[in-house]
Order: C-alpha cells, then structure tokens, then sequence
C-alpha cells in the first residue's frame, strides 16, 4: 500500500509503510548510508504528516520485513494479544501519539496494553514524539526486574559496574570492581566484557566474582559477557553463572550474522532458569542492542536503523530479561554521527523499550571519532535519568581501558542520584549501609569509615 501527503504544491509518495517509516525518521547517518532517509525536511514533515494518519492496524497487516522469511517477525505477530490491543485498536499513530502523553493515561494503561503492541507501532509513534515527549511517556512506564535484587521501581537508578581489563588480569578487574563497590556501583550487575573468550579464562572471573560476592554477601549479580554458546558450556560444567548475556537484533539475517538463533536464546534461557541461583526473582538474560547493527551486518531489508532496533525488543521481551541495554553510541558516527544524534537515539530506544514492557538501561556512550563528547553525555545521562532509566554503565574515569570508548563514570551516578534524587536498588542500598559505605540516605561515608572492607578486599586479592 502506498501513501502520499500534499505540502504546498508538492505532494510526497511512499511507495509502502516501511518507506513511510523511514523517510519519517529524524536525521542519522545511519538511515543516510543505507539510502533510505529522506531527502529534505520537507520531505521527512511529509512523511511524518502520513505516518500520523495510518490506523495502528495497519502494521499487523503490512509486515515490514516478510513473515515466511523472517522469525522475528513470526514472532512478532504470532504473540501478539488482541485482547491488550483492543484498548487502542481504533486508533492512528497520531491518535495514539496523544494517548500515551493524555494525563489521563497512567501506568496501569500502559502495562496494560503492553502485549498489544508491535515493535512497529511503538517505532511509529516514536518518529512523530519531541525529545520531551520521550521521556515524558517513557517516565510513566517503570519496568521492574528481579534476581538478587530490584531493579526499575520508580526513583531509582542501577549501575552496571563495568571492570573491564585489556588482558582479564583478576587482579586488575577486582581493584576496578572494588573501586566501584566503594563508589555505591554495581547494584544492577558486576558485568566484564572478557578479552579473550576462552573458556577457561572465562570460568575464572565468573569464579573470581562469585567468590568476592559470596564471601561479602554481596546483593548483586554477575555476568561475563561472551557469546551464549560459551555460558551454555560454562554452565553444563558448573560455573557460577548468574546473567546469561547475548547481543542480539532485530532480524533473523542480523542475528544469524551474531550466532543466534530464537530457538538458542531458549535453550540459553532454559540452561539459566535450571541453576536457580536468583533469590528474589529469576529474570535473569542480559541483552545489548544498538543501532545500526543490522544495516552493518546488511541485514535491514531496508528498514530503517531505529524500527530495526525496537525490533531486538521484541526478542528480549520474549525472554524475560533482567536487563536490556542500549549501547547507544558504540558503534560509530557512520550509524549516529554526532552529539545530538546519540542523544535523540537514546531517547527513543528508553521510551520504545519501555513501551514494550523491556528493562532498559543505557551505555551512555561514544567513540573518540564521533563528533560528541563527555558535555553530550552528560545530558542524555541527565535526560534519561528524568526518563526514569533502569540503569547506567559505571567504568573507572568513564574510559573503557579494553574497548576503548567513552561511558559514564562512578562519579557521573553520584551526580545523577544526587540531583534527581535517585536510589539505589533497595537490598543494594542495605548491603552499602551495613558495609559503612553510605549513610541511610545512600550519600557516600569518609574513606575511613569504608577502611574495613577495603582492609578486608585488600587481604582477598591478597595485597599487602
């Protein structure tokens, strides 16, 4: 079905809905590359304008990407609820734009209608939304998740405590994770990206951590980011493993190029699930996503970068994850070029993972050949912390030593906490407090009143 809409003299064709969504998309160099953004902003107005008009219907009965060759896709549609559509089955994008943003539409609504909804729909809506109107929407859709502790209750924010080593030094990664512990990080996860997936290597931190968790009864949840097939095998040999990771996307040709499948991710799900290692919960699969990672792997069937990544949603929200993250400018200026673009990106992934009932959190993040910097970052953590985040990265000086790319800091989550008032998850914050950490408030004590943990950690990692 084709789609046209009239500015002034001019009128404007899509030739089908999955043009219209991406002529409709805000500016990246992404949708650029692949040749599928519009070519003015009289053009992209044009398309938002008919965007606006099309019946949410419509994307149940014009797929983007076929159904027969695409299982994300099959699973889009084949669980999709009628019954939680029904609420806003009468209404178009736009309609449905003022919906989310009415006074009236509350949390419940929302949760409500969370199975009604496709990738699709919540990326359309998204293309027609402000900055403001992101995070506003976005605010009012907590999505709370439990292992050893809960992460998303409303006023609070995690931190992934990222101790990353360009040679998976033990000793180097526990001082970093001891830092970190000491700067109140790590409550939604103590997560190493390994530089080496050797299994052996990786058995060790996940041992490493779990030791160091054990022994200070620490309520927080490890993972060693290496690919599922890895964690499968780590755990058929007894490893301590807690969060199964996996990066995943939003086609079935995008995740093949990962080596995954949907039917992996179960079994990964399913070897998880049998350890029973969660205390409060067992939400326990750890997602990353990104922009882009589709039209790199050349595998966006001309969709556009953002519709493709509300798409990985989708296959998160099927395995209940603990945690997704959005790692919203890591893979390059080729996919979000600047500053702003980053900015607006991480917005809609927040708000589209949110709608689709997904725990996101956000590397707020950049690689030195971006036109960005640490200013630009500091306002997406800024914006995404009114949004109502579930969490943020935590590494040592906000620089990756082993990825080589820039994040938040441990001192970028005390500044955030402090001046939007956000906690900590709540066994987390009893844990800081037993330790002589923070006070009762969550404010960080003197470094002598944290001497004996340091004292303690010190004799672990056997330094004199």
């Amino acid at each position: 079905m084709s789609y046209t809409e009239t500015i002034g003299s001019r009128t404007y064709l899509f030739a089908d809905l999955k043009t219209l969504m991406a002529k409709a998309s805000p500016q990246r160099s992404g949708d650029q590359l692949a040749g599928v953004a519009a070519a003015s902003e009289e053009e992209r107005v044009a398309a938002k304008m008919a965007l606006a008009q099309v019946p949410l219907r419509t994307f149940l009965n014009e797929a983007l990407i076929p159904y027969e060759s695409d299982e994300v896709t099959r699973l889009v549609i084949d669980d999709h609820s009628p019954q939680a559509f029904a609420e806003i089955s009468h209404l178009t994008v736009g309609d449905f734009r003022n919906w989310l943003l009415s006074s009236t539409t509350d949390s419940d609504a929302l949760t409500r209608i969370t199975a009604g909804l496709t990738p699709e729909m919540v990326a359309a809506v998204s293309k027609l939304m402000r900055n403001q109107d992101l995070i506003a929407a976005a605010r009012k859709r907590p999505v709370i998740t439990r292992f050893r502790n809960t992460i998303g209750l409303p006023g609070h924010m995690s931190v992934r405590l990222q101790p990353n080593h360009p040679t998976d030094d033990v000793k180097g990664i526990a001082a970093s994770m001891l830092d970190g512990l000491m700067y109140g990080c790590g409550d939604a996860m103590i997560g190493i990206n390994p530089a080496s997936d050797n299994l052996a290597a990786i058995t060790k931190l996940l041992l490493m951590i779990d030791d160091f968790r054990q022994r200070y009864q620490v309520p927080t949840q490890s993972c060693v980011l290496t690919h599922v097939t890895n964690t499968i095998a780590a755990i058929e040999k007894g490893a301590p493993v807690d969060l199964v990771f996996q990066s995943i996307a939003g086609t079935e040709k995008a995740n093949s190029g990962f080596g995954i499948s949907l039917a992996l991710l179960q079994e990964a799900y399913e070897a998880g699930l049998s350890l029973n290692r969660g205390t409060v919960g067992n939400n326990l699969m750890y997602f990353e996503t990104g922009q882009g990672s589709a039209l790199s792997a050349d595998a966006h069937f001309g969709v556009d970068q953002q519709t493709c990544e509300v798409r990985a949603y989708a296959v998160a929200r099927k395995f209940n994850p603990f945690l997704v993250n959005t790692v919203v400018g890591f893979i390059g200026p080729e996919y979000l070029y600047d500053g702003k673009q980053i900015t607006r990106a991480g917005l809609e992934d927040h708000f589209c993972g949110k709608l689709l009932g997904v725990p996101m959190g956000c590397d707020i993040c950049y690689t030195n050949h971006a036109e960005a910097d640490q200013d630009d970052m500091d306002n997406l953590l800024t914006l995404l912390g009114v949004a109502g985040i579930n969490f943020i990265m935590g590494i040592p000086g906000a620089d990756d030593v082993m990825l080589n790319y820039q994040s938040t800091s441990f001192h970028d989550a005390l500044y955030v906490r402090d001046v939007l008032g956000l906690r900590r998850a709540p066994e987390f914050e009893e844990w800081l407090e037993s330790m002589q950490i923070t006070d009762a408030r969550g404010t960080l004590l003197s470094a002598s009143s944290q001497q004996p943990l340091l004292q303690g950690a010190n004799d672990w990692m056997g330094i004199a």
